[in-house]
């Protein structure tokens, strides 16, 4: 039987691998986000410092459920209007979610991904996962499999080639700052006219 490379990749992430996948923004870097092991060795890999929170995918809104503790009337405007779509959310992560993916900030950022590759792994594997994007700290994203491949190499476990991304921006962020929420990352949706910048 011939390899099926998303079903390899989903068989790698739950064994607590690596995966490169691509998304509707950038190629993520994709781990079981309850696997503090895989975690750890993400951020490793990555370079990353342990203040920067990782996001999350999901593929349907009934996984927020196990990774948010309450879900503000601003983003349910903001999901019914943008989600599925390159959109980070910021909430206040649910008692139990792993502080390596919070960064030790309480927070945790999730989109619902459109993406087909994206949405078919997370469905397949049953739960969220990660997509930080695929580089290391500092450095451009990737673009392609190819690019993953050149800045990880055997670092990581599997690669998914989705072909070149579509967009050249990232997602754009939002979170809360007191009782308003702010744009922490302008990406792909422009949300200026709604929010202020974050400072």
């Amino acid at each position: 039987m011939k390899d099926d490379p998303l079903r390899n990749a989903v068989e790698c992430i739950a064994r607590g691998g690596i995966a490169g996948i691509p998304t509707e923004t950038y190629y993520g870097l994709a781990v079981d986000p309850e696997n503090e092991e895989a975690l750890e060795r993400l951020f490793r890999i990555k370079m990353r410092p342990e203040s920067k929170p990782v996001l999350v995918l999901i593929s349907c809104r009934e996984q927020l459920e196990s990774l948010v503790a309450d879900i503000p009337d601003t983003y349910v405007e903001l999901m019914d209007e943008f989600w599925p779509g390159p959109l980070t959310l910021v909430f206040q992560a649910r008692a139990g979610v792993s502080s390596l993916l919070t960064a030790g900030t309480g927070t945790v950022g999730i989109r619902q991904t459109p993406h087909p590759v994206a949405r078919a792994m997370i469905e397949s594997i049953g739960k969220p996962i990660t997509a930080t994007s695929a580089n290391i700290s500092g450095q451009p994203p990737a673009s392609s499999a190819a690019d993953v491949c050149r800045m990880f190499g055997k670092e990581i476990d599997c690669i998914v080639d989705g072909g070149e991304s579509g967009e050249k921006m990232p997602s754009t962020v939002v979170r809360p700052r007191g009782d308003e929420f702010c744009i922490e990352r302008h990406g792909v949706v422009d949300l200026r006219s709604r929010f202020s910048l974050c400072y």
